[in-house]
């Protein structure tokens, strides 16, 4: 084979009328009588190359006749301006074109099962089953350069602030919080398990008790938990930890790589500071941790009104210690009949809510079904001007408790949001959401629950304070969202024995219990450790978001299915039985099959 000169995707003037050698497939082929013409693709882009009689042999003429899609070929000739009425604007090689004087077919195709093209609707399972097919496809290159990108992005930066890559285990232990664990057996110790990390959490703090100062590592995680569009069993985390920073200092620094990153990838400027929001103000008007704030549309409390109302449904949930909120669809009214109003139940039932009551702002006053119980002046003012609201507004209630009004809310606001359009989709609307509760009670296990993990510092580090009034505690912890998706999450951590025992002890450890599961981490303590904190960024879910893409699985070269299966590989798969008794395992007959 000759050496390629350049991708088909790059010819430009300065080869004009010079002999260039491309390499590539055919995206299609044209046969005008006598003259044969190919879109010659690589990942670059295409170049329209010209096969003619006269500068072919006649097996190379037949050759190039017999030329199907996605045939793998190499071609030379003199590349030449196409004639003006022949110039194609759609593309940025389209007034070039390789007249070739010698081809050699590489490889032969069968009819591809999907189509290697941009925008061609194909389903998902077709596409994950042959994704080195999907892979060739223009956005989808795009999309993993887009990655890359990123990342060479987040490395430079961290490199020049002296941050050093340290890789930490993929075999390591398996820990009772958070999601489940991958286990994985091992032959040398009979009964024994490895877990695959879903976090380098603790690993990084030791990193930062041997006096690393800053850490990064750019490092696959394990979740066994149910998937979504932005979730994965395995996953992509931007891993940083640092010694002596305050949160401020940490925010600020994963702030400017951030801008950094949308500078480099999509030559955007962001200049201004992003926004800091409470956890509490978050949940309180968007009813999410995770706020989009690309659009208004906020939850306003109507409780006080609510509670001396005629309307049972609202005053009877204030009573029994609930509260009624709104939002306002301004100047939609007339996008709703009753039964399309109605049937927005179904987006919040799932989050608890058993009713959904909406009025419509009219020139007479309101209209809908709750109408007959705010007659007077009164009832207009006390829920039109908290909501400003105007004729052609339409307004959503909820009543019930805080937890599920807030957020059936939240996600009815979402819904709308998207599906009117309400905001930008080209704007990147960064967020910082901090001052979270450290722990909140979970009625069903009977005990605290970190909301972060338990390693999280407590902004009042006195531990008595922390063992007499957990449920007031907050925490040190700091979250950063972008359009409404959490995309990194971080804290500063607790660094003595006597604090880290007390968070063990609120969780639920016993003295015994925390020793075995995290006896080195609290051994660490008693050896000099800095106070330290960090941060954990999802590179799938920045990358999606980056390249405007609906799912995570968009931006990973083999994903999994929305059930964690690799259609590619065929995996998770069965093993042969002599391996698991290698591994001193059996399967049990499932009996419900």
């Amino acid at each position: 084979m000759t050496q390629r000169t350049v991708y088909a995707g790059k010819v430009n003037n300065a080869l004009v009328n010079e002999k260039i050698v491309l390499k590539g497939w055919v995206q299609k082929r044209r046969d005008l009588g006598g003259v044969i013409f190919i879109d010659l693709r690589d990942r670059e882009g295409f170049c329209q190359v010209v096969f003619n009689a006269e500068n072919l042999t006649v097996e190379e003429m037949h050759q190039a006749d017999r030329l199907r899609n996605e045939y793998v070929v190499e071609v030379s000739g003199t590349l030449q301006h196409r004639a003006p009425e022949q110039i194609n604007p759609k593309i940025p090689t389209g007034e070039f074109e390789l007249m070739a004087d010698r081809l050699t077919v590489l490889a032969t195709s069968k009819t591809p099962p999907i189509y290697i093209e941009e925008d061609v609707e194909v389903d998902e399972e077709v596409r994950l089953r042959h994704r080195f097919l999907d892979l060739r496809r223009p956005n989808m290159f795009n999309n993993l350069r887009l990655r890359h990108q990123v990342s060479q992005s987040i490395r430079q930066y961290l490199n020049d602030l002296d941050f050093i890559d340290v890789e930490t285990p993929y075999l390591t232990r398996s820990t009772p919080e958070g999601a489940r664990d991958y286990l994985v057996p091992t032959r040398r110790e009979p009964g024994s398990f490895y877990a695959l990390p879903q976090s380098p959490q603790i690993f990084k703090q030791l990193l930062m008790g041997a006096g690393l100062d800053r850490y990064y590592q750019i490092v696959r995680c394990f979740r066994d938990e149910d998937l979504r569009g932005d979730r994965q069993p395995e996953f992509t985390q931007v891993d940083i930890e640092t010694s002596f920073l305050t949160q401020a200092e940490i925010q600020a620094l994963t702030e400017e790589m951030l801008k950094k990153v949308v500078k480099d990838t999509l030559a955007i400027e962001l200049t201004d500071a992003f926004p800091t929001m409470t956890y509490e103000k978050a949940m309180a008007e968007y009813g999410s941790d995770k706020p989009d704030i690309r659009f208004e549309m906020k939850l306003v409390d109507l409780s006080s009104f609510a509670s001396q109302s005629e309307f049972g449904v609202f005053k009877s949930a204030v009573e029994k210690g609930g509260m009624v909120k709104a939002i306002n669809l301004k100047g939609l009214a007339d996008s709703y009949t009753r039964k399309t109003a109605d049937e927005l139940i179904n987006i919040i039932k799932p989050y608890g809510a058993k009713g959904l009551a909406w009025l419509k702002i009219t020139d007479e006053g309101f209209n809908g079904p709750i109408a007959k119980f705010f007659k007077e002046e009164n009832d207009y003012k006390a829920i039109v001007e908290p909501l400003n609201g105007e004729v052609g507004d339409i307004i959503f209630f909820v009543a019930d408790s805080q937890e599920i009004v807030e957020t059936s809310l939240g996600e009815l606001r979402l819904h709308l949001g998207k599906k009117h359009q309400l905001f930008d989709p080209d704007a990147l609307a960064f967020l910082w959401v901090t001052d979270w509760p450290l722990v909140e009670y979970d009625e069903e296990a009977g005990r605290y629950v970190a909301m972060h993990h338990p390693f999280t510092a407590p902004r009042n580090m006195d531990v008595e304070a922390l063992k007499n009034h957990p449920a007031e505690a907050l925490a040190q912890a700091y979250d950063i969202v972008l359009n409404g998706y959490e995309i990194g999450g971080g804290s500063l951590r607790i660094y003595t024995r006597a604090m880290q025992e007390q968070m063990f002890e609120l969780l639920g450890f016993t003295p015994a219990q925390a020793e075995e599961q995290f006896g080195f981490l609290l051994s660490a303590f008693d050896y000099g450790f800095p106070p330290h904190g960090g941060i954990a960024l999802g590179l799938d879910r920045l990358v999606m978001l980056l390249a405007k893409e609906p799912n995570i699985r968009e931006v990973i070269a083999f994903p999994k299915t929305g059930r964690g299966v690799d259609l590619l590989m065929k995996a998770p798969g069965f093993v042969d039985n002599s391996q698991l008794r290698e591994l001193h395992l059996s399967v049990k007959e499932d009996k419900k099959a």
